[in-house]
């Protein structure tokens, strides 16, 4: 008798005990499915291009590629930061280009425009520039204190003609980079300096380096400026810039106009 009233309950103790395990063991497994889905999520379109952007962002110099090979290469500086967002979310920066001397003086100026590419699109960022309507206004933007620059609702009304549009993609594993990418086929029109139609490559690098190689051609095909030895090589500001104050580069003798164009488009391309 004491046995077989035993065995109920037993029974009733290994069922639940087996009901509890399954339901344990479908938490883990939901749980691990969650977690899975998660991780895949960490990395949205919209961090790829928050990524560009941050990687776009701040002082950089062709310093590097002036002292190696100062025949297709000058100086550089470029200056970039955040001016604005849009209504869809798509960052905008503001950018300048001078020369390393003369930092106050850009001779190039731009907005860029940084979102996601579009979802039917295999690609990941979408970079596009802009030209400014008074880029007077915009000289030594980043250099300024935020209360003495454009304010967010003056950039957005100053954002004129499109110019180019850059597609990134992540780069392969193994490479240096993180992103790289070019204009169309085709680029984009252009008359500067008696192009036709002008191309951009792009690639952002690890070591937060990035390199651009803007080049006109005209309607033959035939390149009429942007270097031709390759991209120039833009790495971050260093921190101190005493070891440069000597540098023969901050001595040279004067730079023909000439010679300016054929290695870099000065003006609006």
């Amino acid at each position: 008798m004491g046995s077989g009233e035993d065995n109920p309950g037993g029974t009733s103790g290994g069922v639940g005990g087996i009901v509890r395990g399954a339901v344990l063991k479908a938490l883990v497994v939901f749980g691990g499915v969650l977690l899975i889905r998660r991780l895949r999520r960490s990395t949205t379109r919209w961090d790829h291009a928050r990524a560009v952007a941050d990687a776009l962002s701040g002082e950089k110099f062709s310093r590097e590629q002036a002292r190696k090979d100062p025949g297709n290469y000058f100086n550089l500086r470029i200056l970039t930061c955040p001016a604005t967002e849009m209504v869809d979310g798509a960052g905008v920066l503001y950018f300048e280009q001078a020369f390393w001397r003369a930092p106050e003086k850009p001779f190039r100026q731009r907005f860029y425009m940084v979102k996601p590419c579009p979802k039917e699109m295999k690609c990941d960022v979408e970079l596009s520039s802009y030209a400014i309507r008074d880029v007077e206004e915009y000289k030594n933007f980043c250099d300024r204190p935020k209360d003495q620059r454009p304010q967010p609702e003056e950039v957005i009304a100053d954002i004129a003609e499109h110019l180019t549009t850059i597609h990134l993609s992540r780069c392969e594993r193994g490479k240096r980079c993180l992103y790289e990418g070019s204009t169309p086929p085709g680029g984009f029109p252009n008359s500067w300096s008696g192009a036709a139609y002008c191309t951009s490559d792009l690639s952002i690098h690890k070591n937060g380096e990035i390199h651009i190689w803007d080049k006109g051609f005209d309607d033959d095909g035939n390149q009429v400026w942007g270097t031709k030895a390759g991209p120039y090589e833009f790495k971050p500001a260093p921190k101190s810039n005493y070891d440069d104050m000597f540098s023969p580069l901050n001595f040279s003798a004067p730079l023909s106009l000439e010679k300016i164009e054929n290695s870099y488009a000065i003006d609006d391309q």
